[in-house]
């Protein structure tokens, strides 16, 4: 194995541990050693999403489906510096600036050699599926074939937010939006208001629809005038709509409100089946796309926060340390946290 001139002497390290549903520690555990093809990450910022706080409650369909099991290490919104690489890694990644995709496809199987290792029967997720350790604590072991080099102008805020980034954009491109098209994003969450940027960005006109005054006006400070409760939202032809809520009764209301020969995304997730007549698809000629992973859109969307057509800082709320992680999972505001959907972790001692 090869290693930086960072200190690597130490043995262990701080990592988050979810113990059970509801439990948690900051632990001392073995520091990660790079085996082949890998690399070890010094983290910097990890995002805490609702993947993870359905984990910490319980609720994750992977903990009853086995393909997740406590204890577990969560974080796969991530960023930092490749520290260490092993064999058959080249030593160019020493000292970069990275994320890494979450999804690691076994890279033998027909989905794989198609590149849809997003979706391989076999994969592994970072901090999430397949015993693969997440990004909560100091450092990270993943495949160097799973990163993505940073540019000097994303640093480890951005960098953190490429992953939830990548998904929101393909949302965004799966509503095929053409200048002066009107879209509608069901959600205004951190998804949400990301897909909307996105489309904003392609010169669509966006409306959000959202449950709380909080968040409709913390849409409105993001530049997003038409944001809209259930109730209020104007009888308008919108040519794409996006569901990037966890409602599950939503997705027949995005098929509902969207123009006939119009597009409906699917990139939300309930946390119980819903329902969607595939008759008013089919007679209102809708496409309908559903987006899983970040996978496909990660270079794109590094691209959109290097060049500025995005700017998704205004998101993140407050960062704070390992030790805070099992309070914000519990739904605890840090103090002083400003109005933005997304709590971002420093894992590095203070």
């Amino acid at each position: 194995m090869t290693t930086s001139s960072l200190d690597h002497t130490r043995h262990v390290m701080r990592a988050f541990v979810l113990t059970c549903p509801g439990q948690y520690e900051v632990q001392e555990v073995p520091a990660p050693v790079a085996a082949h093809g890998e690399v070890v990450v010094d983290v910097e910022r990890v995002g805490v999403c609702g993947t993870d706080v359905e984990f910490f409650t319980g609720e994750m369909a992977y903990l009853h489906q086995g393909h997740s099991t406590y204890p577990m290490r969560l974080g796969h919104e991530w960023a930092g510096r490749v520290a260490a690489v092993g064999d058959g890694v080249d030593s160019v990644w020493l000292g970069r600036r990275v994320m890494g995709d979450t999804m690691l496809g076994c890279r033998t199987c027909r989905r794989c050699l198609r590149g849809h290792q997003h979706v391989c029967e076999r994969r592994q997720e970072v901090g999430i599926r397949g015993g693969r350790a997440g990004a909560l604590a100091e450092r990270l072991a993943v495949p160097a074939s799973s990163l993505h080099a940073l540019p000097d102008t994303v640093d480890a805020e951005l960098g953190a937010l490429v992953e939830p980034g990548g998904n929101a954009l393909r949302a965004a491109q799966a509503a095929e939006l053409q200048p002066g098209d009107r879209a509608l994003v069901l959600g205004p969450g951190t998804i949400g208001l990301l897909v909307a940027m996105f489309a904003r960005a392609a010169g669509a006109e966006v409306h959000l629809m959202g449950r709380t005054d909080s968040s409709l006006a913390f849409a409105r400070e993001l530049g997003f005038e038409h944001a809209w409760p259930e109730d209020s939202v104007p009888d308008l032809p919108f040519d794409a709509v996006v569901d990037a809520s966890n409602a599950a009764r939503l997705p027949a209301l995005a098929l509902e409100s969207v123009e006939p020969a119009g597009r409906v995304v699917y990139v939300g997730l309930a946390g119980e089946p819903s329902r969607v007549d595939t008759r008013t698809l089919a007679l209102k000629d809708v496409t309908a796309v559903g987006i899983l992973s970040a996978s496909p859109g990660l270079d794109a969307t590094i691209r959109a926060y290097a060049d500025g057509s995005v700017d998704p800082r205004p998101l993140v709320a407050a960062t704070v340390g390992l030790e805070q992680v099992g309070p914000v999972l519990a739904g605890e505001r840090p103090a002083g946290a400003g109005p933005g959907p997304k709590i971002h972790i420093d894992p590095r001692p203070a």
